[in-house]
């Protein structure tokens, strides 16, 4: 049996006792106290932080209300996030908040700087229970922090996805608008490119290309690049293939608008020139696809 020195006071071997137990308790004991406080406090707490991401001027989109609608709901994620110590429902709530302020103008910067000032004012009140047993307070923000780190990380990763998300989209609706398939006659189709052309683009170009000769019936078509300053032999080659894959469907394709150095970089990758139907300018080759359609331009009064 465990002897205790009887020159100590009762108090002094309370204290003792008691800080060695709670120096073993388990950290989700102490992750469920953390909670309970949490839950307790919530209403100064959710209080105290939307305030404070007003005076940091962040999501400046947002006004008063809608911003402690949202540290509410932040909030609440968050304590169940580290209850349970499952992210699925707080990566669910990321990706719609995401959704629903990132059309608005919130930049990356802001969410990452709220759930670090909601981190803030958590270990500011943590701090503030368990100022006099700093132990206690210790064990409890050695198993706070790395879920507290977890939840950042994952609310932080699912605005990242989801901003990735609608700049793809953007960039696909970019695409598709910058290489219009333009018909301007029955079977004559024109296909004006502007601008820089990567693989990507170039993929896009002919899957655009063949699905509207296919859907018009096409037996003319006019690509001018008159707007594309260069082309690396790897898109030059693609540009080669689209006239073929495009014969293949029975459209002719009458490529205008060719500067030098697109000129020599086709030259260069040994093109077989008897396959590619050139003309210099625009108005030159819609002249030539209409008399390949058997079309003929006359002057008005020669009509009449």
């Amino acid at each position: 049996m465990a002897r205790v020195d009887t020159d100590r006071s009762s108090t002094q071997v309370e204290e003792e006792y008691g800080g060695s137990a709670e120096r073993t308790k388990p950290a989700s004991v102490l992750l469920s106290e953390l909670v309970a406080h949490l839950r307790d406090n919530r209403t100064q707490l959710r209080e105290e932080w939307a305030r404070r991401i007003t005076e940091a001027q962040l999501l400046t989109a947002m006004n008063k209300e809608e911003i402690f609608a949202e540290a509410t709901s932040v909030y609440d994620n968050y304590v169940e996030a580290l209850e349970t110590g499952t992210f699925e429902a707080l990566q669910a709530y990321a990706r719609n908040l995401s959704e629903r302020i990132i059309p608005r103008g919130v930049e990356t910067h802001e969410v990452v700087g709220i759930v670090l000032l909601l981190r803030d004012v958590l270990a500011r009140s943590l701090f503030a229970k368990y100022q006099a047993d700093f132990t206690k307070l210790n064990r409890i923000l050695d198993a706070y922090e790395p879920a507290a780190n977890r939840i950042a990380n994952t609310v932080a990763v699912g605005f990242v996805q989801e901003r990735e998300r609608i700049i793809r989209e953007q960039q696909e609706a970019i695409r598709e608008l910058s290489t219009p398939v333009l018909q301007v006659r029955e079977r004559l189709l024109i296909l004006p490119i502007i601008g820089v052309i990567d693989p990507q683009r170039a993929r896009q170009l002919t899957e655009q290309l063949l699905r509207g000769i296919r859907t018009n019936r096409a037996k003319v078509v006019v690509i001018d690049i008159t707007g594309v300053a260069a082309m690396d032999a790897t898109v030059a080659n693609h540009l080669v293939q689209t006239v073929e894959a495009s014969r293949l469907l029975g459209a002719t394709v009458i490529v205008t608008g060719l500067s030098p150095e697109i000129a020599q970089t086709i030259v260069n990758i040994g093109v077989d020139l008897g396959k590619m139907n050139t003309v210099g300018d625009l108005q030159g080759g819609i002249e030539q696809a209409e008399r390949l359609l058997g079309y003929k331009v006359v002057p008005f009064a020669e009509a009449s």
